[in-house]
């Protein structure tokens, strides 16, 4: 997950759009979020985060479910009410072929769950256990899936109530097994993400 820097003054989201295409084309390895009016800079992930996202992309594609789950952090997607914000999952679970010719931050139809893997920095219980499951609900994003290396535990987040966030979690800590619920429909046996809590 990312490292955010220090909120900086108000900008409407056009001005978010051109900053962050600007960075990007001058910077490789920096990307940039707008959640909840606060800039945020999308850093390098750490070897255990992208073995995170490798195991849950393997949960998938074992289900031979017609889902994709897009991973790397490099997919935007427009969230908040009135899509506001800009968010840079994790990774995103849609069908295939959601996301062509969408461009650099893609409306959420069609996507059916956004997952966030912790990073070990001060902004992270602010961003993905507060500010993202807030986004991700007001852009009526089925499923927020947060798991959680600092607790050694994954949630899913359903129900979402725009306005209000996601009004059900399921919590379990690594080891125990998850069930995610139609369309998903797998269960996630989580003991191999103890290998990856740094």
């Amino acid at each position: 997950m990312a490292v955010m820097t220090q909120h900086m003054a108000q900008m409407s989201v056009e001005e978010f759009e051109e900053l962050a295409a600007h960075v990007a084309e001058k910077f490789d390895a920096v990307r940039l979020e707008f959640i909840n009016g606060r800039v945020g800079i999308k850093g390098m992930t750490d070897g255990n985060h992208s073995e995170v996202i490798r195991w849950l992309q393997e949960c998938f594609l074992l289900t031979g479910s017609g889902l994709w789950l897009y991973g790397g952090g490099e997919l935007g997607l427009k969230v908040e009410k009135y899509r506001k914000g800009r968010a840079l999952p994790d990774a995103v679970l849609a069908p295939r072929g959601t996301f062509a010719g969408k461009g650099d931050w893609a409306e959420t139809e069609g996507v059916i769950m956004t997952v966030e893997v912790t990073s070990y920095d001060s902004d992270t219980h602010r961003r993905d256990r507060e500010e993202k499951p807030a986004g991700y609900a007001d852009a009526g994003i089925p499923y927020y899936l947060l798991i959680d290396r600092d607790d050694c535990s994954v949630t899913l987040f359903s129900v979402p109530v725009p306005g209000e966030g996601y009004s059900s979690t399921v919590r379990k800590s690594f080891g125990q097994k998850l069930s995610l619920p139609e369309p998903l429909g797998i269960e996630l046996d989580t003991e191999e993400l103890k290998q990856y809590v740094d």
